[in-house]
């Protein structure tokens, strides 16, 4: 599904900029500042040069908002994330992704979508510690092309 999101860098984003450009990767997670979301938000920081090698734009999503102390912007800050974190506060985007669990936040699921716009793979088993190795496996498996 097309999305327009507010980033943690300022910008919003939209899907369908991306359409025939390149491919994206939308990485779903559950809430800022928690154990799991900043270790998987840690690795996708310190590894982002092995992500580039690949010709895509990829992002961390939530539902939470992206200004406050609780925000993606403080969030992504902290953690000093060099890619952009999107905020879905009216969790609609979340709901149309299938990702907004029962406890009304997203599951940690990462989105694979073709330079087509569609989606060629779900990781429905992120695992936070090696997300951006695992994200750098998947984009070789996927054949996205490298980055010129």
């Amino acid at each position: 599904p097309d999305f327009q999101l507010s980033a943690s860098d300022g910008k919003t984003y939209k899907l369908s900029d991306f359409t025939g450009k390149q491919a994206v990767v939308l990485a779903w997670f559950p809430a800022a500042f928690t154990q799991g979301c900043t270790i998987e938000c840690k690795s996708l920081a310190e590894h982002g040069a092995d992500i580039r090698k690949y010709d895509v734009t990829y992002f961390m999503a939530s539902v939470d908002p992206i200004e406050g102390e609780k925000g993606n912007k403080a969030f992504a800050e902290s953690q000093k994330a060099d890619f952009p974190l999107l905020s879905d506060p009216t969790k609609k985007t979340a709901e149309a992704y299938g990702v907004l669990n029962q406890r009304g936040v997203a599951s940690r699921w990462t989105f694979y979508i073709g330079k087509d716009g569609t989606i060629a793979h779900i990781d429905k088993a992120v695992k936070p510690a090696t997300s951006a190795e695992d994200m750098v496996a998947k984009l070789g498996e996927l054949k996205v092309a490298a980055r010129k």
